[in-house]
């Protein structure tokens, strides 16, 4: 089974994008700020579809504005058995482009590039040939 997680853009004004989806119904579930790395994860849902269909707005903190369409992120999905899921898909010829080294998250592209994040409830226990994969490109 696969579940739709949510779909990620990134955004320059928090704020703004925050009140301009309240306009639409949706509103703040929750937020993850990372000091470190200078980025916050927000979480936007309509009231019911919370934890069902989800929007994410990542704030790269130190960007001066997105051009070129970088600012459409990912889809995501949660898979049964991310290995498995990789594993067909690669026979079907597409390109692994983040591997599933970890057991829990890898990213491939639809044939008009749009990057799809596949996570697995949990993680899987590395295995090969997975483990030893390099990325293959951006995501």
């Amino acid at each position: 089974m696969t579940k739709y997680l949510h779909t990620m853009i990134r955004v320059s004004d928090p704020a703004a994008t925050i009140r301009f989806f309240e306009l639409i119904g949706l509103k703040e579930i929750r937020r993850y700020d990372n000091e470190k790395d200078r980025f916050s994860l927000i979480f936007l849902a309509a009231l019911g579809d919370e934890g069902i269909a989800e929007v994410e707005l990542t704030h790269n903190w130190d960007e001066s504005g997105y051009t070129g369409g970088r600012n459409m992120g990912h889809l995501a999905f949660r898979v049964d058995d991310i290995y498995a899921t990789c594993a067909a898909l690669m026979a079907a010829g597409v390109t692994i482009n983040r591997p599933p080294r970890d057991g829990h998250m890898a990213f491939v592209k639809t044939p008009d590039g749009i990057s799809i994040e596949l996570l697995q409830d949990g993680s899987l226990p590395p295995q090969e040939p997975w483990a030893s994969m390099e990325n293959t490109g951006s995501w």
